[in-house]
């Protein structure tokens, strides 16, 4: 495992630190992502060892309330992507925080906070995971007939599928249950397992494949146009042009600043959120404003945490040179220069975090299917 694992978007972000300082986070940030469905709490602890040292890095908080909200910290989860909303000025994770305001028992909140959003500046993929979590907070409410309207949107196509489909449907299904029209349900629930499969089987096709799914004869299954076949048919020498996925960033404000990650300081005004959500909401839930510095919380019991990560190192030392980067980078920890983005907390005890290892388990599922769909990337 290396610093270049990490994604070019992500590696761009770290630039900003020191050379020594930003190759320990990315190796961080690429083993937290890779042990987050596994492990979430290890994966948790690797994402707060990265934002010690960067505690101003975008990539780095919106990691952290990814993994907070993995292992069920609600609480954390909505007061890292506010920070990462603030430094970002991005509302791509506008779902996730409506999504934590449920789970502090705030549905009324979240749904105030997703109507705060235009729709159309964000992506596709938002938006759905936007309406799914809207469906959700109405179902918290029990307006269950609101609660599909939610999810009524132009991306719910029975007859195609996307990488974002199988939710959908899924959820659509859910709501279709609870108002009790199961046939309507296990229908839409149909849709959802086909798509999931021809999503399975066309993963390495690129994020935005579509799959156009097929029903005859009461069983549906997946047919997958390639643009091989597009090239055979209309005698094309030329492969088709690539569209661009990237968001336009929303560029709120250039004034809000944020502050490193601190050991073992919580910021008051998100206390609040640690409750069950029957307090009164306090200053820092407004995303209009600028807020206040938020700052992570550390584990209760930061010497646990590192004992996990030397296991990590222990292992790393008994790999070949090839793997010489990771434990360069431990030895030399105490002599690189602390960078400005990360300073840490004096009134917190810091320790060699441990390296990343590269012996970690990467779960490659396989799942059996009637259909072999052809995968191909058309323009959709």
């Amino acid at each position: 495992m290396q610093a270049k694992d990490l994604d070019r978007v992500a590696r761009n972000e770290l630039k900003t630190l020191t050379k020594e300082n930003a190759e320990w986070v990315a190796m961080h940030l690429v083993m937290a992502g890779r042990l987050l469905e596994e492990d979430p709490e290890l994966a948790h602890r690797h994402v707060l060892s990265a934002a010690r040292r960067a505690g101003r890095i975008a990539i780095v908080r919106e990691s952290l309330a990814i993994s907070a909200y993995a292992i069920g910290d609600f609480a954390l989860a909505l007061r890292e992507l506010r920070t990462y909303r603030r430094i970002s000025g991005s509302d791509e994770q506008v779902p996730l925080m409506v999504d934590s305001e449920r789970g502090v028992g705030r549905p009324d909140k979240a749904l105030e906070l997703g109507r705060s959003v235009d729709r159309s500046t964000l992506s596709v993929g938002a938006q759905v995971s936007l309406a799914i979590a809207m469906s959700g907070a109405r179902l918290d409410l029990g307006q269950t007939e609101l609660a599909l309207m939610e999810l009524e949107i132009p991306q719910l196509e029975p007859d195609r599928a996307f990488s974002y489909s199988p939710d959908l449907f899924a959820a659509y299904a859910a709501v279709l249950e609870e108002l009790g029209r199961a046939e309507e349900a296990a229908q839409w629930q149909r849709r959802a397992d086909v798509a999931a499969r021809a999503v399975f089987a066309a993963e390495g096709g690129g994020d935005d494949e579509t799959i156009e799914v097929v029903e005859e004869e009461g069983v549906a299954f997946a047919v997958l146009e390639s643009d091989d076949d597009l090239d055979e048919e209309f005698d094309q020498d030329e492969p088709s042009d690539a569209r661009s996925a990237e968001q336009d960033d929303q560029d709120d404000s250039s004034a809000f600043d944020d502050e490193p990650v601190e050991g073992d300081e919580s910021a008051e005004d998100d206390e609040p959120l640690q409750g069950d959500g029957s307090t009164e909401d306090d200053e820092s839930a407004e995303d209009d404003e600028p807020a206040e510095v938020d700052e992570p919380i550390e584990l209760d019991d930061p010497a646990d945490a590192d004992a996990v990560l030397e296991q990590d190192g222990d292992a790393a030392e008994q790999t070949d040179a090839t793997d010489a980067p990771t434990s360069d980078i431990d030895d030399a920890e105490d002599d690189a220069p602390v960078s400005d983005d990360a300073p840490v907390s004096d009134d917190a005890p810091v320790s060699d975090d441990a390296p990343v290892s590269d012996d970690a388990p990467v779960s490659e599922d396989t799942t059996d299917t009637d259909e072999e769909p052809r995968v191909q990337n058309p323009e959709s």
